[in-house]
């Protein structure tokens, strides 16, 4: 019973963990009380984003701020009533946006970020994993030359510090890129790093299965029954010597009970499907940076994302952002009838200082954590797996953990 876990959570992170784990020899089980991969991981733009060295940081700009308060943008959304409880956790997120604080996020967040094909490709290669994943980048579109210059000022810094790479496309490349594209654009910035996936749930599953094929266990299970069973652990009916709290943005629910409670707060997501009208084709994802959204060819058709709502843990999904955005979209692209009759919504666990909460839950022998990627757990589900196996058995981490230390908080 000395090596075993159980890894609560079945998302991307908490699939590469147990993974991870299990290929070392441990006794693993993976929980969740909903089936693997049908959290924040199903829900997102379908990228491993090699080229994301900089997080979201908070609007600073005076005009941004006022733009982002009108709560009438495709970009945000918010619920007034639930604006003083996350009025801490937004105050600290501005705090750690001022630009000195913010380079300390950006050195953590790209040692994580420049691992993340290598560790997908350990998982994937050689399985049926390999067609869902397309080398293709994604594009970001400008009409405005201000705008686009700043970009591509931002995307230079990342070619000469991270080794990102991009292309420049003036409107009649991203044209001839695009061909079914309804509106002319000054340009865009195709980053031809990431890889583009046509299923994330079907990506998660598979690695799910690798899991089981290596004698790992998945269980349906309440998380929130975590106790102290002797010197191990007891959830959902099944025990272990160790726990890993993967939960994404319900995590806090968790540790809070064991005396740790870090400053997670949620972005709610929203995505739908939608058929192309006749021949159309997208060949790659697209951000229409002036329309706020992006649009992504997935195998259930194109799916057209929402950036961040912000209310209270339960309220019902209100998906006013894809209300905004879909005339925009149809203005775009000619998007057809929406394959699903409601949108999904998943929520994505955030920390005031962008950086994932990966390592010893402070105060608890044998507990761990592997939470808190905001946008990236997808990306970075496999190298959050591999850094904390190595840091449960005792190996020598493959990247220095210091910078997500559950500790910090």
């Amino acid at each position: 019973m000395a090596n075993s876990a159980l890894v609560l959570g079945a998302g991307m992170v908490g699939v590469s963990v147990a993974l991870h784990l299990r290929r070392r020899g441990w006794d693993v089980v993976l929980l969740d009380r909903d089936g693997p991969g049908e959290g924040a991981s199903f829900g997102n733009g379908g990228l491993i984003q090699r080229e994301a060295v900089f997080p979201h940081p908070f609007p600073r700009e005076f005009s941004e701020l006022r733009r982002m308060a009108s709560n009438r943008t495709v970009e945000v959304a918010y619920h007034p009533g639930a604006l003083p409880g996350l009025a801490a956790p937004l105050l600290r997120y501005w705090w750690h946006s001022e630009p000195r604080r913010y380079a300390a996020a950006v050195a953590g967040h790209a040692a994580l970020i420049a691992t993340c094909l290598d560790e997908h490709m350990a998982l994937a290669q050689g399985t049926e994993a390999m067609a869902l994943m397309r080398p293709i980048g994604w594009m970001r579109l400008y009409n405005d030359q201000a705008k686009l210059d700043a970009a591509l000022a931002q995307a230079e810094a990342a070619r000469q510090g991270y080794g990102i790479n991009y292309t420049l496309l003036d409107g009649a490349a991203l044209a001839a890129a695009e061909p079914h594209l309804k509106v002319s654009r000054l340009g865009a910035i195709h980053f031809t790093d990431p890889v583009s996936v046509s299923d994330p749930h079907a990506l998660t599953l598979s690695y799910l299965r690798r899991f089981e094929e290596a004698g790992g266990r998945f269980a349906r299970g309440d998380a929130t029954t975590l106790e102290r069973a002797g010197s191990g652990w007891r959830a959902g009916g099944e025990e272990a010597a160790h726990v890993v709290v993967a939960l994404g943005a319900a995590a806090g629910k968790v540790t809070q009970k064991l005396g740790y409670a870090p400053p997670l707060f949620g972005k709610r997501g929203y995505h739908r499907h939608f058929a192309l009208s006749g021949n159309a084709v997208l060949n790659r994802p697209i951000l229409d940076v002036g329309s706020g959204f992006l649009l992504a060819p997935m195998r259930a058709g194109v799916r057209l994302t929402t950036g961040a709502e912000f209310t209270r843990d339960v309220a019902p999904p209100t998906p006013v952002q894809l209300a905004r955005a879909e005339p925009i979209a149809r203005n775009l692209l000619p998007l057809a009838d929406a394959v699903e009759e409601t949108p999904w919504m998943g929520v994505r666990p955030c920390t005031p200082d962008m950086l994932p909460v990966i390592g010893k839950l402070p105060g608890q022998a044998n507990a761990w954590c592997a939470f808190g990627h905001a946008h990236q757990g997808f990306t970075l589900g496999p190298s959050t797996g591999r850094l904390l196996a190595e840091m449960m058995t005792g190996e020598a981490p493959f990247l220095d953990p210091s910078p997500y230390s559950p500790a910090r908080f």
